[in-house]
């Protein structure tokens, strides 16, 4: 209990190492979440979506990388940005910018996946609907992505969720640097090794009450975006995204 109360001492402490820790933490979660959601949902939009030869395979693709193990997409960038790789001359390793693109490289494929279930479930009904109403694409789309709300915000969550608690791929591209590349997980692997078992747990509950913090912020998000089933047929077909009232 007392190293609890010092390390949640420490946590607002500016300037201490844990409060710098727990900040860089949150930086890289929430850039490689942010970038992974810009490229998995459109991808994973397309591939809902459409039918084309090869989706098939992709779908297969993206369930096996949803499983990728965290040391081998940390050592393939490792590899990448390492003195020898392709991108040596840029001096990324043992970065914030390596561990964020490690990340993306892991939670990527997730939010993709992800994302083509939830758009594929739910397209075709809304498909009919507007296809019924004679809307454009345009609309179609828009409609379709707003009743995808709930679903995509969970997948957001998610992935912040995989990013804050990763370990092998960010310690191999990171280093576990002080002050510069040393986040929660890592600091809880380093003091573990060092017999520090006290601190280390410490340390764990912190993260779990940043973890409980988030995940309260999203649930209660979701049941503000997620309309019960009535509210939703009701948006659709009355003045919703779909189109308005078409009565004069």
């Amino acid at each position: 209990m007392e190293q609890l109360g010092q390390a949640f001492g420490l946590l607002f402490t500016p300037g201490s190492e844990l409060s710098q820790i727990v900040l860089l933490t949150l930086q890289m979660s929430a850039f490689s979440t942010l970038i992974s959601l810009v490229i998995g949902i459109p991808l994973g939009i397309v591939v809902g979506l459409y039918r084309f030869p090869g989706k098939r395979l992709i779908m297969r693709i993206l369930n096996t990388l949803m499983g990728l193990p965290p040391v081998l997409a940390g050592l393939i960038v490792f590899f990448i940005l390492s003195r020898s790789g392709p991108l040596g001359s840029l001096r990324l390793l043992y970065t914030l910018q390596a561990m964020v693109v490690a990340q993306v490289v892991l939670i990527t494929p997730i939010v993709c996946g992800l994302a083509a279930t939830a758009i594929a479930n739910i397209a075709p009904a809304v498909h009919e609907t507007a296809h019924g109403m004679g809307l454009s694409f345009t609309r179609e789309l828009s409609a379709l992505l707003h009743e995808c709300r709930a679903p995509l915000l969970s997948i957001a969550f998610v992935a912040f969720g995989r990013s804050i608690g990763e370990v092998g791929a960010v310690m191999l591209v990171g280093g576990n640097v002080q002050y510069k590349t040393r986040v929660m997980t890592t600091a809880i692997m380093l003091e573990t090794n060092m017999g520090h078992f006290e601190y280390a747990i410490a340390l764990g509950v912190v993260l779990l009450a940043i973890s409980f913090i988030i995940n309260s912020i999203a649930l209660t998000l979701q049941e503000h975006t997620a309309p019960s089933r009535n509210r939703g047929v009701h948006k659709l077909t009355r003045g919703g995204t779909l189109g308005g009232d078409n009565r004069g």
